[in-house]
């Protein structure tokens, strides 16, 4: 197999490459979505440029898919990421990765779109205790920050905080630990498989919807 990972640059995406690489897998790329006028990720809002820098310490080329900052439609949505595939597929690529843990809907929804590739579709993390794959993130040696949570499910005085036992100790009961319901979103900067830590320094915090907050980097 030949395999292109559906990349968030955070918690799951990282443990997906590394039980990917742990099964020796042939992983061939990170495909990422972004907004064209910030240059940020969708909805994570972390800057391209450090993404860029993550995926070059991991050794591993970014496929960027690119989208208007104002949105799309589910319809125009679709068939752009179908345009990117077809790259992969022009590549060589036979497989999709996708770091999904145990939300049915979402994995039926993406095994939907790939029945209209050529590609399969693997969900590496699928049914592991979330939990315990939060514990193995931190001894392994992964080192992530927290750049988005919802404030209806998270208090905004988690943004910007290193993803480690504290911050699993100060989560609610209520909050899954690896924020698989969207309580929390994190960018991953250091660890076994990077070259070099990503460097960056936060510059502080906003809201950019209702109830999303997010951090802002100096990159």
């Amino acid at each position: 197999m030949k395999i292109c990972l559906s990349w968030s640059g955070g918690r799951d995406s990282m443990m997906m490459l590394h039980e990917l690489k742990r099964m020796n897998e042939n992983v061939q790329g990170l495909l990422t979505t972004f907004q064209e006028e910030s240059k940020k990720i969708m909805m994570h809002e972390v800057p391209f440029s450090l993404v860029e820098k993550q995926a070059s310490s991991l050794g591993l080329p970014l496929y960027p898919v690119w989208f208007d900052d104002s949105g799309v439609d589910n319809q125009e949505y679709e068939k752009r990421m179908m345009r990117a595939v077809t790259q992969l597929e022009e590549e060589q690529i036979s497989h999709m990765a996708f770091g999904d843990l145990f939300l049915k809907d979402i994995r039926e929804y993406r095994e939907k779109q790939m029945d209209k590739t050529n590609l399969g579709s693997l969900f590496p993390l699928w049914g592991k205790n979330t939990r315990q794959l939060s514990k193995e993130f931190i001894e392994e040696g992964y080192k992530g920050v927290i750049v988005c949570v919802d404030e209806d499910q998270l208090d905004v005085s988690f943004l910007g905080r290193e993803y480690n036992e504290e911050f699993l100790r100060d989560l609610p009961d209520t909050v899954d630990p690896c924020g698989e319901n969207g309580e929390f979103h994190s960018f991953v900067f250091d660890g076994p498989l990077f070259d070099k830590p990503v460097s960056f320094k936060l510059k502080g915090t906003y809201q950019k919807w209702n109830r999303f907050s997010y951090v802002e980097f100096l990159t």
